[in-house]
């Protein structure tokens, strides 16, 4: 599609395409990796709390409350702290403030696809490096490349495997000058946190998310974590963009949710559960399932396609994600439910093929 008033740029770029959000009830919804468990009521009470006469005025433009409260988290000082309308949102400021080099950006084939979204509409250059065959990230492989910095997802998505954090150390020691941006959307269903490594390499940004860990998906807040320069760098790209990108409300549920973590820490442990179950359930039925430490699993069989599993379940009112992208259009991603979600799943799939157990 072209339309004569856009800009010629307008007309090249493709967009970054959202995983469905149907308007249709009764679905059992597990193709956008939302928490199975919703928020604390700590947050809905702080929610409800916050509106009053005061939503005439701007929010604050710096989110202090809510980085001092990850500061605290995280035993970083405040400066450290980035936040932004979503994960989206800051890891597209740090691309620009961060990557824009004569020298490409490296991030793996298999990845986040907003990656290369970014670097097309930033202008930036890129180059995609190829999982191995088993899936995962080898940062040997981008030891060949002289590059202006790496990207990783940790764990990957949509393959749910988790990169050893000390290679990622290892590789932020041997690479001083280029920037690393470790994103970590998914690091608390079973991962370790690079955060503690900010203070020691200037060049590491790590970005994270509340719509996963948090719950709090439908109010859009992620933040940074890294060294005070380069927060600054993303700040000023922040300040010229938007200078209130996350509304009180957000701020407000955000702060509360940190305080109120354990919340947060009990329902990741009842996900880890239910993924050990979809896990072993699918295994007894011939599914290869990667090793996730997600909130989600990427499941493929052999005498199933993906795409066929996916419509298939969906006219069971069942939404999971499927790839068109070569290496992978016969994988299928799956967040991880409930456990009552999970149970009908299986059945299901149990149904649908006649499988036994």
């Amino acid at each position: 599609m072209n339309n004569p008033f856009w800009s010629p740029f307008v007309n090249e770029i493709v967009p970054y395409t959202p995983g469905e959000q149907p308007k249709v009830t009764n679905l059992i919804k597990l193709n956008t990796n939302e928490n199975a468990y919703g928020v604390s009521p700590k947050v809905l009470n702080a929610l409800k709390g916050a509106i009053d006469d005061h939503l005439k005025l701007y929010p604050d433009p710096t989110s202090l409350q809510l980085c001092t409260e990850l500061g605290k988290l995280h035993n970083v000082d405040p400066k450290s702290v980035f936040v932004g309308n979503g994960s989206d949102e800051v890891l597209g400021f740090a691309f620009f403030a961060l990557l824009k080099h004569e020298k490409p950006v490296l991030f793996p084939d298999i990845t986040y696809s907003f990656y290369p979204v970014y670097c097309n509409l930033f202008n930036i250059n890129y180059k995609t490096i190829p999982l191995t065959d088993n899936f995962e990230i080898n940062l040997n492989d981008y030891e060949k490349e002289d590059c202006a910095g790496i990207v990783i997802t940790n764990p990957n998505a949509p393959t749910g495997i988790l990169l050893n954090p000390q290679l990622i150390q290892k590789y932020l020691k041997e690479h001083p000058k280029q920037v690393i941006i470790v994103d970590e959307a998914y690091i608390d269903f079973g991962g370790e946190s690079v955060v503690s490594l900010i203070n020691e390499f200037p060049n590491l940004l790590v970005v994270r998310t509340f719509s996963k860990f948090y719950g709090l998906a439908g109010l859009r807040v992620g933040y940074a974590v890294g060294n005070p320069d380069l927060i600054e760098g993303i700040r000023r790209v922040k300040d010229s963009f938007n200078s209130y990108p996350l509304d009180r409300l957000a701020q407000t549920a955000a702060t509360a949710a940190v305080k109120d973590i354990q919340w947060s820490i009990d329902n990741a442990n009842r996900i880890i559960a239910n993924r050990d179950y979809l896990t072993k359930s699918l295994q007894n039925f011939g599914f290869k399932v990667l090793d996730s430490k997600s909130n989600f699993i990427f499941v493929s069989h052999p005498k199933i396609a993906g795409e066929e599993l996916a419509s298939k379940l969906r006219e069971k009112n069942i939404l999971i994600r499927h790839f068109s992208t070569d290496r992978i259009k016969e994988w299928l991603r799956i967040t991880v439910g409930n456990e009552e979600e999970c149970k009908v799943l299986i059945r299901e799939i149990k149904n649908i093929y006649n499988f036994n157990t």
